[in-house]
């Protein structure tokens, strides 16, 4: 088997995956929108997913997102893994979005960063929509922001003007139950559309947990195991 045959199939999968998940809560698959994840997997991957009817992949680093964004600029490129400071003048170059906003000096970074894209025309004309990372358990070592600290957050976030909240995002840590943690993290993206008076983006559900995600309501799931294989 080819390795577009077999990235083919894979993703035929997972989208039957969704669709049966979608059914079970009474959802409309349409409203669900699937990020293949393509970290540690070579840019080629992204060319065939292309070729597939893939749009948009999600990336961890910013190295990668930019290299793959470079050679595939028909294909959207979401940044989802934790972005450091020093980084952010490139992420905000490439990326369609960013999942993983979760401090304040983050935010003032893809600020800075988006605006100055926008100035010199680098591959931007529009603020950089973001999605806050959601921190269920408040462990820093994970990434995210807890609910304690979303009010100073989103008090910079208003200050932004580069910058959109589309969101929430969040991964379950380990030994809670994934259903537990989306239906918290749904609950908060419903918080924010409701201030905004806008729909908000629930980016949730990876490979082992998508149908709990699809359940709580996820219009994003982030697979990369289930469509592209071990990792690299």
């Amino acid at each position: 088997m080819t390795r577009a045959e077999d990235l083919a199939h894979r993703l035929t999968s997972v989208r039957a995956a969704i669709r049966s998940a979608a059914r079970d809560s009474g959802r409309d698959p349409e409203e669900i929108r699937l990020l293949p994840v393509t970290k540690f997997h070579p840019a080629s991957d992204v060319g065939i997913l292309r070729d597939l009817g893939v749009d948009a992949v999600g990336e961890n680093r910013v190295q990668d997102a930019v290299e793959k964004a470079t050679r595939f600029p028909d294909v959207a490129v979401h940044l989802i893994g934790q972005i450091q400071t020093n980084k952010a003048n490139a992420a905000c170059r490439v990326a369609a979005a960013v999942h993983s906003l979760d401090s304040v000096r983050l935010a003032r970074a893809l600020e800075r960063g988006t605006a100055l894209a926008i100035d010199r025309g680098q591959r931007r004309d529009a603020p950089l929509p973001v999605l806050v990372q959601f921190s269920f358990d408040g462990d820093p070592a994970r990434g995210g922001v807890p609910e304690s600290g979303l009010p100073e957050l989103l008090d910079a976030l208003s200050g932004c003007p580069n910058l959109v909240l589309s969101g929430v995002m969040c991964v379950p840590p380990l030994g809670r139950e994934p259903a537990e943690v989306f239906a918290a993290a749904a609950d908060l993206r419903d918080r924010f559309a409701a201030e905004a008076k806008r729909p908000m983006e629930l980016s949730a559900g990876m490979s082992g947990d998508l149908a709990e995600a699809v359940a709580a309501g996820s219009t994003i799931v982030r697979v990369g195991t289930a469509i592209l294989g071990p990792r690299g």
